[in-house]
């Protein structure tokens, strides 16, 4: 009957015919999208393609579904499935998870431009509205978590948290450090590092964000594994499982702190 019933998905992106930047790692979806060899062949049908603002394509995971949505922004030089086991299981708990892969990186696609991956976080957040989030938890690794704090600030969604992973204060002209002392990023915030990490400059770093941080609930865990961005929760062994599990009761706990 008409009007009833939850409302129509919207309709995915049509296939984009553009170079990838790895080609050797590209793989052609059934439905003509461009995905990283690496995503399990179970989710590739999840793989859409996204445009940015300056007009490159972008190969991007969509999981899961709902109002509650989580960005998650991989390191440059890694890509997607840096974040592809925690994207699974955050969709398996009913969150509208979106993973872009950034220019330059896998399946997307070869620009000129790499100085602007702000763009490139800012779509992802643009698919999450899209399709049907009204919140979002803003969570990336390295300069990823940069992107995705800059990209936080001006998004019509509703921020409800924010997890920087060895997240460098400025990457290229992206200040990570004026991000969070603006207003709407004064939600619960997480930051991650391991002293150990480029002999210790991405520590101070990441503790000049934590001091500039506005959030009256932020932590900062230090990591003794001197792994760098995801390969701290991606690690094997009960510290690595720890720490992803962590995580996620951190993105739980703060969609329940902001209803």
């Amino acid at each position: 009957m008409a009007g009833s019933g939850a409302p129509a998905a919207p309709r995915d992106h049509e296939p984009v015919a553009y170079k990838p930047s790895w080609p050797d790692r590209t793989v052609r979806t059934t439905r003509g999208h461009l995905v990283n060899s690496c995503v399990p062949k179970s989710l590739r049908s999840k793989a859409t393609t996204l445009t940015t603002s300056d007009g490159v394509h972008l190969s991007a995971l969509v999981l899961g579904e709902g109002p509650d949505g989580v960005l998650l922004d991989h390191e440059q030089g890694y890509n997607i499935c840096s974040f592809v086991d925690i994207g699974r299981e955050l969709a398996q708990r009913g969150y509208h998870v979106v993973i872009p892969e950034y220019r330059n990186h896998g399946a997307s696609e070869e620009s000129a431009d790499n100085e602007h991956i702000d763009r490139d976080a800012r779509a992802g957040l643009a698919e999450l509205r899209r399709v049907g989030a009204t919140r979002v938890f803003l969570a990336g690794a390295s300069c990823g978590g940069t992107t995705a704090a800059v990209a936080g600030v001006d998004t019509p969604l509703r921020v409800t948290g924010l997890l920087m992973m060895s997240s460098p204060a400025r990457c290229g002209g992206l200040d990570a450090v004026a991000a969070v002392r603006k207003h709407k990023l004064r939600v619960p915030t997480l930051l991650m590092v391991s002293p150990g990490d480029m002999d210790g400059a991405v520590e101070r770093q990441v503790r000049e964000v934590y001091a500039a941080s506005s959030a009256r609930d932020k932590e900062l865990v230090i990591d003794k594994s001197g792994f760098h961005g995801t390969d701290m929760i991606k690690r094997t062994g009960a510290a690595g499982t720890a720490l992803q599990n962590r995580v996620i009761t951190f993105v739980t706990d703060s969609y329940a702190a902001s209803r």
